[in-house]
């Protein structure tokens, strides 16, 4: 059975550093079911950077600009795809001279 992972907003583990300062490390860590390490590494992030340290690293992509993105790359291909088959057509018809109709 899988654990759902827990997710905390930056105001929570604001709140949670806050009280582990107030009421120590180890009461926070079990009250809280937190690891001690992710504990100092929230610490460590809020002391050097503040509460911008404990936003998420991340950067999220936009879904309109992820779907804009792929449609692009979509149609890249389709212009590559049409670009190969004008180059061998053009080969081909290089190959085959073009022969004069004759008359009866």
């Amino acid at each position: 059975m899988k654990k759902e992972r827990r997710s905390f907003s930056p105001e929570d583990r604001l709140a949670i550093v806050q009280e582990g300062q107030r009421e120590g490390t180890t009461a926070v860590c079990r009250k809280y079911n937190l690891a001690p390490s992710l504990y100092a590494r929230w610490k460590s992030k809020y002391l050097s950077k503040g509460v911008e340290g404990l936003k998420p690293a991340y950067h999220r992509i936009d879904p309109e600009i992820r779907a804009l993105e792929e449609e692009n790359e979509r149609l890249k291909r389709i212009i590559a795809k049409q670009a190969l088959e004008i180059e061998v057509k053009s080969e081909l018809l290089k190959k085959t001279p073009i022969q004069p109709k004759s008359r009866r």
